[in-house]
């Protein structure tokens, strides 16, 4: 399964990476454009960590926990390291913003082609792409908050990736009845993404 999934990356890597230097023709802004393929940049190098760790985990032949607790805590001990890992947080809950905005919004239908799709289709793209955006910007700013706390209180453990984020969401008041309800976004967004390879531009 990991090394499967260090496949798929790859090719999200290979994918993001062409469509930063060849993709967005549709896009007749040419600031709109740069900023699409400069995303597309950021997600190739996201994509590429990810296959770096899961490659690294399929050949270690076990799980590491903590990884993202020791990366935190490799730039806390950096000169200035608590203002880089502050922003890092805070670009990450700016992200998550930025996802919630794409959601509610709907911009994701910006880089569809739904000419051919009926109307049903349609519909459950749209309410699946808002809910999904919607509850992975909630995951990602959860995360985000957590690592600018991090930085905060010279406390990496704080940081130890999304599940972490999970957990602090889940200890809040109705945190239950939340993690539910942002689970049930992200597998949303899972069926978005089955709409989104079928109608996505190229």
């Amino acid at each position: 399964m990991l090394w499967l999934l260090f496949v798929g990356f790859v090719c999200v890597v290979v994918w993001r990476v062409t469509t930063a230097l060849f993709g967005f023709g549709y896009v007749t802004d040419d600031k709109k454009k740069l900023v699409k393929r400069l995303v597309c940049a950021g997600q190739a190098v996201v994509y590429a960590v990810l296959a770096a760790a899961t490659a690294t985990t399929a050949i270690n032949g076990r799980a590491q926990g903590g990884g993202g607790s020791t990366a935190t805590a490799g730039v806390l001990g950096l000169p200035g390291g608590q203002v880089i890992v502050a922003i890092v947080g805070v670009g990450i809950v700016v992200g998550g913003g930025v996802m919630v905005w794409h959601g509610w919004k709907k911009k994701f239908t910006e880089d569809q082609d739904l000419a051919g799709a009926d109307r049903h289709a349609r519909t459950v793209n749209e309410r699946t792409g808002q809910v999904g955006y919607i509850a992975k910007g909630i995951a990602f700013g959860v995360l985000g908050v957590l690592v600018v706390s991090a930085a905060i209180r010279f406390d990496p453990a704080q940081a130890n990736g999304l599940d972490s984020a999970l957990k602090a969401l889940a200890a809040q008041p109705f945190g239950v009845v939340l993690l539910a309800v942002v689970a049930l976004g992200i597998a949303a967004y899972g069926v978005f993404c089955f709409f989104d390879a079928r109608y996505h531009r190229v």
